[in-house]
């Protein structure tokens, strides 16, 4: 929306071409969205305890967690306003990958706002039902597979690449669709899981962002792209600043979330930035990259898996208690050390993930 007045008013004065600059747009975006997001926070945490809109804890689960019950959640909307408002505000409206993150990210969003809102406004539960939930995740990951299918301009756009190999790639056909679809619900789910202690999920869905957000901006550079031997996307540069924002919106919302938290991001939170994330990876082809640097987001996903597979088939549980975060709580480690080592694996594998623009 702001390009757009920039490009009016340029001319009447260059000065306003600076804003033509990927760069700098996606500053603002991370700025706009970090600035909504901690001015916005007080408001909704305020709002959220006065309707009495808390989380529920489980008692299964580690006792030091009994004295979260009653904070508020679904402050994961926070994160979509101020991602919404900065992408709309700094980002190239006409570029259809900017609708189609937005869509994803707002439509998963919007299932697990009705989770949550049935969990804990209804005090149903079971909130959605799981066959619901995936069949509305099944809906949009789809719909966004097949708009990305369908629009691709050229061949590298739905081909599989392999990181740290130059010459080492798939065409995928028709099996790009199911890709996407197994890509976006899959991450999306995946953070969901991950959501269980005070900033656990929120940091790494920053830091894994924002690399993804260097993709995009080397993606979307011709020159950049031929001289790191990483496929071109017309267009994917604009991401920059939905990633932008997706960082600044993290890290406001962060400021709130921080051990011990004021307010949870609920799955509304969760599944929207999971989805965002999948999305964005497929679009600038690092599918196998981003299963890289959200190892963390990958290997408690993983814990679940094997939990419920090992007690089904022998009556026996491998963890303690999965995700596998809960794991370690229960072996004694305090909730602070197992948020932070987390975050510190996390920007190891995102530096893994990011030498692959070179290591090849």
């Amino acid at each position: 929306m702001l390009l757009l007045i920039a490009q009016y008013l340029q001319q009447f004065h260059t000065g306003f071409s600076v804003f033509q600059y990927l760069t700098l747009r996606g500053i603002l975006g991370v700025l706009t969205a970090l600035g909504l997001a901690l001015f916005l926070g007080p408001w909704m945490i305020r709002t959220l305890s006065f309707r009495q809109i808390g989380q529920s804890v489980r008692n299964d689960g580690p006792q030091s967690h009994l004295s979260k019950a009653g904070t508020p959640t679904m402050g994961g909307a926070l994160i979509l306003v101020a991602i919404s408002i900065a992408t709309l505000l700094w980002a190239d409206l006409s570029n259809i990958y900017v609708w189609v993150v937005l869509g994803v990210t707002l439509s998963f969003g919007a299932i697990g706002w009705v989770d949550d809102y049935r969990k804990v406004v209804e005090k149903n539960s079971r909130g959605l039902p799981s066959r619901w939930k995936y069949f509305w995740q099944s809906v949009f990951g789809l719909t966004a597979a097949v708009i990305l299918y369908l629009t691709a301009s050229s061949p590298v756009e739905t081909t599989l690449i392999v990181p740290f190999f130059k010459q080492i790639a798939f065409q995928l056909g028709l099996m790009y669709v199911v890709l996407t679809y197994f890509v976006i619900v899959g991450s999306s789910n995946a953070v969901n899981l991950t959501d269980g202690l005070d900033g656990l999920a929120i940091m790494p869905t920053v830091m894994v962002g924002g690399a993804l957000g260097i993709f995009c901006y080397l993606s979307g550079n011709v020159r950049f792209a031929e001289y790191l031997l990483i496929p071109h996307v017309p267009g994917a540069g604009e991401l920059i600043i939905f990633c932008g924002a997706l960082v600044g919106a993290g890290l406001g919302f962060l400021w709130f979330n921080t051990y011990p938290a004021q307010v949870f991001m609920g799955d509304v939170g969760a599944l929207a930035l999971g989805a965002a994330l999948g999305v964005i990876a497929v679009i600038v082809r690092q599918e196998i990259v981003l299963f890289i640097m959200g190892g963390i987001f990958v290997v408690e996903t993983l814990s679940v898996i094997v939990q419920v597979a090992s007690f089904k088939l022998t009556g026996r549980r491998v963890f303690r208690m999965a995700p596998i975060h809960h794991h370690f709580e229960l072996k004694g480690w305090p909730e602070p050390r197992v948020i932070v080592r987390f975050w510190i694996i996390t920007v190891i594998l995102v530096l893994v993930g990011l030498s692959t623009l070179k290591l090849r």
